[in-house]
Order: structure tokens, then C-alpha cells, then sequence
């Protein structure tokens, strides 16, 4: 498609005194001042560069002169090469490009440093600019700003990298070998581990470095939701299609597509969602709650579960095609406690972070907190390590974790007595004994959560609940 040229006739006023041509952007109104097209365009988010073949900048709005940092009360630069400052003026002048092949730019990325030596990110577009005769005289540069949205992607794809997934142990040696050519396929992957083994973690770095990583990645519990809403939450629904479906709505299933579902604690959905979680899976299509028409998706599932799916499957109440449909690439992530040679990478990874957010320097922990650290038999997993060092990180000014730093419910208990006596010290002695036994049930039970709400005799959206209160979850 040609450019399309923008009018141009001569133009006196505020633009020319600020130093631009005496020629300038036909953009108001018949009858309209050149005021008017100079505060139509400063009211606009997108920065506009009117720059003539010479490279000289005829023009630059408000949010142009905000985005490159040039201020608004000095005379407009001369030169464009001195205010865009890109790597790109110096290769490859988008504008003469422009100019050369009379095809407009679209959406292009250039990389600059503003005035004040801060790296930015614009996205380009380009037109010609021609006078009544037709004749070109320069160009029109259109951007905005996404340095922030380029650096929340590149936060990202560090956090969820491969390399962020710490350990040397010798199991998870053979996931880190694993992990880039599953990330490669669209299979479906069964994530399987105990809660606070890193299931999300590895599922979110599974998408960061596939090839659906510009596509979006869509989360959902299954265990904290009744089947109604869970139906609702997977599949969207119509107006009208229940009590308060004021409007049609999409699923996790359409919000996905082109990308990854994360569905966590798979192992809890109800025999009739399998049937239908099943049907999405083999035919890649659905309908939303109380309608009839068919939706297509393209979807790759990631789901994960804390729970022995097999022996589910043996028992009758997880379906044998469902299980081998989602487990096509199965990764089991092994606990914490049979990875302990991991302890100090992973102890350390978290202190370093602490370090950078409350802005302490702590160097390490004392022989004897690392000694209490080593014995503890960590039924949250890797989440509640992490716990666990944020809270002495919080009460540490030192240079290393000493004992009084850590959670006090870390100690030995040797009998009932010395129980009470610890949880009588605690500012909250009841949520304390509350705490402690949701942790031995977890660890009896191996973090799965419908054994530990049966244990407990507690609803599984109460036992949620309080993990969450409790930093176990």
C-alpha cells in the first residue's frame, strides 16, 4: 500500500515562531487557527515529529518533546539526528526510507537515549508530507512510548527463564534437560508435585520460551472453585445464562487462545468436568455456558496436581482418557526434602532477593540457623522456604540469620507442654496452633489438599483460605 501524503499548506503562527518552517501541518478545521491544529495535536499521547528532507525538524508536539526529553520552552532542534538519537538514524534513516520507497513504516521498534541519558523504546509509524503541488518535502514520524511494557516483557522472560528454576541435584538436573525440548512442542504437559514445589513456575517458564510466548498465558485454580463457576470460569458463559449473567462473558479457554491454560490442581475437578475438559482437549472446540454456538480455540494446556492422578485413575474417580490426554508429557518436580544438596542455592537465591527489596546486606545464616534449616522436613515445599527466609530477612539487621530470626514454629517440638509454651508466646496463640496443625497434616498428607481438608475435617475453599492467611500456599 502507497503512503498517503499529508496535505501541507503554508502555516504562520505559533509553529513558525517556535522556530519550525514557515510551512507546517494542514491539520485544523476550514476556519480554524493555527493555535487550534498546535493544541489539537499536543493534546494527543502520541509523540509527532514533522521533519523536512534536510533533517531538519519542522515540528514537535507536546508528548513528542516529552517522550525525547526536549523542553518545551527551547527553541525546536535543528537537526533530528541529535534529538531521536537512535541507532537506527545512524544505519538506516527511517524517514528516507520513507521518502525512497514511498511505502509507510508500520510499527516499528527503534531503541534510543533521551536527553537524559535514559534508554527508551518507541514504536514508529511514517507518512510522507507534500505540498499542493504534490511535491515531497519530508516526512511524519508517529510513536509512542513502550519502554515499560519492553521492560515488564524482558522482567518476564528472566523471571520465568529456565535459569531461574535453581537446583544442581540430580533430579532436577534431568527436568533442566527436559524442559527446553517439551517447551518446543504443543503436547499437552502434567505437571506433578506437591504444593510449593514451583508447578507454576515451571508451567509459566514452559510458555515464556516456547513458540507461543507472544501469545497470552491464562491461569486458574480448579480446586478453590465449585463446578458452576469452574464451567463458567473455563468456558465463559451468555447473558442470561444463569442468576446474575448480566452479560456474555469469555472463558480461560477464548482468553487463551493462541497461547497457554495453566490449570492447576487438575486433580480436583468433578467427574462431569472431566467429560467436558476432555471434549475441549480432543476437538479443540466448545460452547459457553447456556449457548449453542461453537467456539474454536488454540490452546496448549499445561495442568498440574498435587495428587496421585494414577492411583485417581485406578480408583475410578479421575477418567483414564482424560489422564492420558493431559499426561502425553508428564514432569514430576520432586520435594524439597529429597533435594537438600538444593538448600543453599535456593536459601541464598532468596536472600539476594530480599537483600534488593528491604535493602538489607545479609550475607548468610549462622551455622546453627542453617543447622535448623537443614532438619526441617519443609511440607510447604520450596513456597514455605521462601517464607521462611523473607521473615527473618524482615527481623534480621545483621549480616547473617541467626536463630532469633526465624519463624519460631521451626523449632523442635518434644512434647505437648513444650507446644503450649511456644504457642503461648506467640502474640496469636490460637491461629499459631491453628498454623501447626495444618503443617503436620500437609506433611502426613503430602500437600495433597483434599486429604488434608479431610484430616482437618475443613471445606476446601476454608482450608484454602487460611493457607493463604498463612503464607503456606
Amino acid at each position: 500500500m502507497k503512503s498517503q501524503p499529508v496535505s501541507i499548506r503554508p502555516f504562520p503562527g505559533n509553529l513558525a515562531e517556535n522556530g519550525t518552517s514557515s510551512r507546517g501541518l494542514n491539520t485544523f478545521p476550514p476556519g480554524g487557527s493555527p493555535s487550534d491544529a498546535q493544541a489539537i495535536l499536543d493534546s494527543l499521547e502520541e509523540g509527532v515529529v514533522a521533519i523536512g528532507l534536510d533533517k531538519k525538524i519542522l515540528y514537535m508536539n507536546r508528548a513528542a518533546r516529552e517522550i525525547l526529553k526536549n523542553r518545551e520552552d527551547s527553541p525546536t532542534p535543528s537537526d533530528c539526528r541529535k534529538v531521536v538519537n537512535s541507532s537506527e538514524c545512524q544505519a538506516r534513516c527511517v524517514l528516507a526510507k520513507t521518502v525512497e520507497t514511498g511505502e509507510p513504516i508500520r510499527n516499528m521498534e527503534i531503541s534510543l537515549v533521551d536527553a537524559l541519558g535514559r534508554r527508551r523504546v518507541l514504536r514508529l509509524n511514517t507518512a510522507l508530507l507534500k505540498d499542493s503541488s504534490g511535491k515531497v518535502f519530508g516526512g511524519v514520524e508517529i510513536f509512542h512510548d513502550i519502554s515499560q511494557i519492553v521492560a515488564l516483557k524482558e522482567e518476564l522472560k528472566g523471571r520465568y527463564s529456565f535459569g531461574r528454576i535453581i537446583g544442581r541435584s540430580e533430579k532436577m538436573q534431568e527436568i533442566f534437560d527436559l524442559l527446553p525440548v517439551i517447551a518446543q512442542s504443543k503436547s499437552t504437559v502434567l505437571i506433578e508435585g506437591e504444593s510449593g514445589t514451583g508447578k507454576e513456575l515451571v508451567a509459566h517458564a514452559l510458555h515464556e520460551n516456547s513458540p507461543r510466548r507472544e501469545g497470552p498465558f491464562v491461569k486458574l485454580n480448579c480446586a478453590a472453585l465449585s463446578e458452576g463457576v469452574l464451567e463458567s470460569e473455563l468456558f465463559g458463559h451468555v447473558k442470561g445464562a444463569f442468576t446474575g449473567a448480566v452479560q456474555s462473558r469469555p472463558g480461560r479457554f477464548e482468553l487463551a487462545s493462541g497461547g497457554t491454560l495453566f490449570l492447576d490442581e487438575i486433580g480436583e475437578i468433578s467427574p462431569s468436568m472431566q467429560v467436558k475438559l476432555l471434549r475441549v482437549l480432543q476437538e479443540e472446540e466448545f460452547e459457553r455456558v447456556g449457548g449453542t454456538k461453537t467456539v474454536k480455540v488454540d490452546v496448549r494446556v499445561i495442568a498440574a496436581t498435587n495428587r496421585d492422578l494414577k492411583q485417581a485413575m485406578e480408583e475410578g474417580s479421575f477418567r483414564k482418557d482424560l489422564y492420558y490426554r493431559l499426561r502425553v508429557i508428564p514432569v514430576t518436580l520432586p520435594p524439597l526434602r529429597e533435594r537438600q544438596g538444593d538448600l543453599p542455592l535456593l536459601i541464598q537465591s532468596f536472600i539476594e532477593r530480599y537483600n534488593a527489596e528491604l535493602g538489607k546486606n545479609i550475607q548468610g545464616l549462622t551455622s546453627e540457623a542453617m543447622k535448623v534449616l537443614f532438619n526441617y522436613h519443609y511440607p510447604g515445599n520450596i513456597r514455605e522456604l521462601q517464607n521462611i527466609i523473607e521473615h527473618a530477612a524482615l527481623l534480621c539487621n545483621d549480616s547473617r540469620i541467626d536463630l532469633r530470626h526465624l519463624p519460631g514454629d521451626l523449632l523442635p517440638v518434644q512434647s505437648q507442654s513444650s507446644f503450649l509454651e511456644l504457642a503461648m508466646m506467640e502474640e496469636n496463640p490460637v491461629r499459631y496452633v491453628e498454623k501447626e496443625l495444618i503443617r503436620m497434616a500437609m506433611a502426613e498428607s503430602g500437600g495433597n489438599i483434599s486429604e488434608v481438608a479431610r484430616k482437618l475435617s475443613m471445606g476446601r475453599s476454608t482450608l484454602w483460605r487460611r493457607l493463604k492467611e498463612m503464607k503456606l500456599a
